[in-house]
């Protein structure tokens, strides 16, 4: 079960991923909106076990407090992006770990580059990416602790290698797939 909807003036892709078995669910990025969120949740009947953020970024993390305020559900975020919550984080998203929701697992891979701190969420067939890779397009690097090549290997090195069928989600606009990225993207055409 995966609802997509974009949040606050930047239009950032807030997701609400589900266990259709279990009626589990995280929230990703909610950048801003809570109330809206919610209502999106409780439509669907989502118990939310988490909220994840991507990255540290206000457009991200905007509605977070607000949100774990009403569903009660921890936030978790890399250590090194953690100041951009208003509050201490209550978990850490780091390289490799894995997050159990319902019947299947999220991986975090730890992909620098936009920020410090940033991460992709891969779910079973789908990868989060939110500000490392957009539909034809990747996250800007000229932020305070941007690095436009570690950005670029970290695509290269851990998120192609996924497979070119896996969908991407970005933090912003449409979604694509792997492979389309791959092929098309101006920032990794040979």
């Amino acid at each position: 079960m995966l609802k997509m909807m974009a949040v606050g003036p930047f239009q950032a892709n807030c997701y609400i991923l589900g266990c259709k078995k279990t009626m589990e669910g995280v929230v990703i990025d909610p950048g801003a909106e809570a109330l809206r969120i919610v209502k999106v949740i409780t439509g669907a009947g989502l118990r939310i076990k988490y909220i994840l953020i991507t990255h540290g970024h206000p457009d991200h993390t905007g509605a977070a407090g607000e949100l774990k305020s009403i569903v009660k559900a921890p936030v978790w975020i890399h250590r090194l992006d953690a100041f951009g919550l208003r509050f201490p984080p209550d978990g850490e998203l780091f390289d490799g770990r894995e997050i159990e929701v319902g019947t299947y697992r999220i991986k975090v891979i730890h992909t620098p580059g936009h920020s410090p701190g940033g991460v992709c969420l891969h779910a079973p067939g789908a990868v989060f990416s939110g500000d490392t890779l957009f539909y034809g397009s990747i996250g800007r690097t000229d932020f305070p602790g941007g690095d436009h090549n570690r950005l670029i290997m970290g695509v290269k090195e851990k998120i192609f290698p996924l497979g070119d069928d896996v969908r991407v989600y970005p933090g912003h606009g449409p979604a694509s797939t792997i492979g389309r990225e791959r092929r098309t993207n101006p920032f990794f055409r040979q």
